[in-house]
């Protein structure tokens, strides 16, 4: 941001003020987590507060402080678009166009409210006033803590605030390890612990909170279900519903299986196809040089980052597999 824009928004935040902050569809944890992190932060300046979901998030993020504030819109359309027509600021959270907040996007596009997006996504559509927006950082968490330090508001950062960020820095990180966690990610979170982030307690319970469901589905897809194509040095997993059924899979228990495929001695693009209303949902992840999100929006309507993006088929699983299949001779030389 310029000077000029951190002085406008300053100015913005010096009275209390109506805002809500929105983040993007199946919300992951830096989505609630820079939501929640932003959200606490903001109440320490006496403003209206509120968090819209446009749909429902996994069960392992509900901890967070302000959690029971969110307000979902699928679950609670009018309280959400009655808090959006009061908005005086809008802040687009982890998400740069309006397409990923499906219906609710119709709604943030009629509102007349003062939007500010802050995103770490390529190619941001040109939806806000003020775009807090680098695609080289880590996460929107880590973006929302350097807007609050160029607010001048570090000293008011406190626990909650800090476990929210932390907790978004550290699951779109995948604990730190992704090429995009930087020396400035680790002085973040450094200053998150030293206000009272419980990083061994968040650690728990994002990734030590499974059912017994969830790991026998996770055990059915690594035995079952894994494909590798040596000759693409890729590997891919799909799930259709009725397998999903069985394993009474719920939203969030497929979250990072695609990541099991990629740990695979030297397989470089990962894939994972879930079949979800009425879609193939798509997850790409990959390592070194070779760009899944281009490869996402070139093929399955999507995107994301360079390694790790996601997208959607209309096609059966056996066509989008198919199409998969016969899509990455294009990219062969890029991947062997």
């Amino acid at each position: 941001m310029t000077t000029i824009e951190i002085e406008k928004i300053q100015e913005l935040l010096t009275h209390p003020k109506k805002i809500i902050l929105v983040t993007h569809w199946s919300p992951d944890g830096d989505a609630i987590g820079s939501s929640l992190g932003l959200y606490n932060y903001l109440l320490l300046g006496k403003h209206d507060v509120k968090v819209i979901v446009p749909n429902d998030y996994p069960p392992f993020l509900n901890w967070m402080e302000g959690n029971d504030k969110i307000l979902n819109y699928q679950k609670d359309p009018v309280n959400s678009i009655k808090s959006v027509n009061e908005a005086e600021i809008i802040f687009l959270l982890d998400f740069n166009s309006l397409k990923r907040i499906d219906e609710l996007g119709k709604h943030i596009e009629e509102s007349a409210a003062f939007k500010i997006m802050i995103d770490h996504h390529l190619q941001p559509d040109p939806i806000a006033q003020i775009f807090h927006h680098d695609v080289k950082k880590s996460s929107t968490a880590e973006l929302v803590f350097d807007f609050i330090c160029l607010l001048g508001d570090e000293n008011k950062i406190n626990k909650s605030v800090a476990e929210c960020l932390y907790t978004g820095i550290m699951t779109d990180t995948g604990s730190f390890r992704f090429p995009s966690t930087s020396a400035q990610t680790h002085r973040a979170i450094a200053c998150l612990l030293e206000v009272g982030a419980n990083h061994a307690e968040i650690h728990n319970r994002i990734y030590d909170d499974n059912s017994e469901d969830k790991i026998h589905l996770l055990g059915f897809c690594l035995n079952e279900k894994l494909k590798v194509l040596p000759q693409f040095n890729t590997a891919y997993i799909t799930l259709d519903e009725a397998e999903q059924k069985k394993f009474k899979c719920k939203k969030g228990d497929t979250e990072g299986f695609v990541n099991y495929a990629l740990s695979i001695r030297d397989i470089k693009l990962a894939a994972f196809f879930a079949e979800r209303d009425g879609l193939i949902k798509t997850s790409f992840r990959s390592k070194g040089n070779f760009d899944v999100n281009l490869f996402a929006r070139k093929h399955f309507d999507g995107g994301g980052h360079k390694n790790a993006a996601g997208g959607a088929s209309q096609l059966s699983m056996k066509e989008t597999v198919d199409k998969f299949i016969l899509v990455l001779e294009e990219y062969k030389s890029e991947i062997i």
